[in-house]
C-alpha cells in the first residue's frame, strides 16, 4: 500500500538554525531517503518551496480565484513529502517516524487512495 508523508515544520524554525545543523539534518534525510530506497520502500520524495513561493487556486461557479500563499493561515507550514509503499498503516508510521525533520514538526501519514485502472 501507498503511503504520503507530508512533512511540516515552522520555516522560521528551519531559518534559525546554524548552517552546520541544518547542513547535518539535510544529510540525515538524504540517508534516510538511501535507507527506504534500499529497503523497498521509497518511491519518491522533495522538499517545498516557502510558502510566499505559493498559489492557492479556487473555482467556484466557473470562475477561477487565485491568491497567493497558501489556503490556510498555520503555524507549521508544508515543507515536503515522501511517498512511501508500506505493509500496513502500522509500518508506515514506524518508517515516517524515522524522517529527520520529524525532530522539527511533524509528519501527516495519510494512505493513498487507488482506483481500479480501466
Amino acid at each position: 500500500m501507498k503511503y504520503l508523508c507530508l512533512v511540516y515544520h515552522e520555516e522560521s524554525t528551519i531559518d534559525a538554525l546554524p548552517k552546520s545543523e541544518y547542513d547535518a539534518i539535510m544529510g540525515e534525510v538524504l540517508a534516510y531517503r538511501e535507507e527506504l530506497r534500499r529497503g523497498g520502500h521509497y518511491i519518491t520524495s522533495s522538499p517545498l518551496q516557502y510558502v510566499q513561493a505559493a498559489t492557492t487556486i479556487r473555482v467556484r461557479d466557473g470562475r477561477i480565484s487565485v491568491t497567493d500563499g497558501p489556503f490556510a493561515e498555520t503555524r507549521e507550514q508544508l515543507g515536503g513529502f515522501y511517498l512511501i509503499e508500506a505493509r500496513d498503516l502500522n509500518e508506515a508510521i514506524r518508517l515516517a517516524s524515522k524522517i529527520p525533520p520529524a525532530r522539527l514538526g511533524s509528519i501527516e501519514v495519510r494512505p493513498i487512495k487507488e482506483y481500479p485502472s480501466a
